[in-house]
């Protein structure tokens, strides 16, 4: 498994773990990232992320993102 990090601009990936503390967790899983679900990368700027989750795109910081692993 790598972190969302590792994705490129435009690739989709599919949700495989979301770690961190029981807050982290429940504030990912309630922005749409869940096990088994689908996130394509919009862009990378910096290191922090544009992704689309669903039908909306949300913006998630380096450490927010490395907590997603595909």
């Amino acid at each position: 498994m790598m972190p969302l990090t590792m994705a490129r601009p435009g690739e989709t990936v599919t949700i495989r773990k979301v770690t961190g503390r029981d807050e982290v967790r429940r504030h990912l899983a309630e922005l749409g990232f869940v096990v088994d679900g689908t996130v394509t990368v919009v862009s990378e700027i910096a290191g922090n992320l544009i992704l689309q989750v669903k039908e909306s795109r949300v913006a998630l910081d380096r450490t927010l993102a490395n907590r997603v692993l595909f």
